[in-house]
């Protein structure tokens, strides 16, 4: 009879561990949701990315030189990190100072302003754009203006400012 009473008693605080573990369990996660779906992703373009471009437009604004233009994207698929670097000669042909644009990320078919901010130096006489991005080379191509439905301006740092609205045609 002890016996009994000593399984009985070993079985109910068995279960009474079992009971405690079952309901001691965290409750289950909420499945994980993608952060992409249902939206259109498309690879960045590596290679020689094509980009049209308005002429520059260089202005001195106090002890900056101030260059803007506008790029254009022509290539099948997003361009990251498109970089215009503007380097500044002298009259012997000497370096002496440049600055960079740089737009994050480009789509086809979009345009965007680029500002690149230069220190003004009195040597300053001649200067050239090298176009580059973050997969490969930029095959240039000049054009004298854009109908653009979004455009935004950006400056060195890359950060993008309010997009302008377009002036109605006549």
């Amino acid at each position: 009879m002890n016996r009994a009473r000593l399984t009985l008693a070993a079985t109910l605080v068995g279960a009474s561990f079992v009971a405690a573990a079952v309901f001691a369990q965290p409750p289950q996660a909420p499945p994980m949701k993608s952060i992409l779906a249902g939206k259109k992703f498309a690879p960045a373009f590596k290679g020689q990315a094509d980009v049209e471009f308005t002429k520059p437009s260089t202005k001195r604004e106090k002890e900056m030189v101030v260059t803007t233009l506008q790029v254009k994207n022509i290539s099948n698929a997003p361009i990251l990190r498109l970089a215009i670097d503007e380097t500044w000669y002298d009259k012997g042909g000497g370096l002496v100072t440049g600055g960079k644009g740089v737009v994050n990320r480009l789509e086809p078919g979009e345009v965007q302003t680029v500002k690149i901010e230069t220190p003004y130096n009195a040597k300053m006489q001649a200067n050239q754009y090298m176009f580059s991005h973050a997969n490969g080379t930029v095959k240039t191509h000049p054009v004298k203006s854009f109908d653009a439905p979004k455009e935004s301006v950006v400056n060195t740092s890359g950060s993008k400012a309010p997009a302008k609205k377009a002036a109605p045609k006549k």
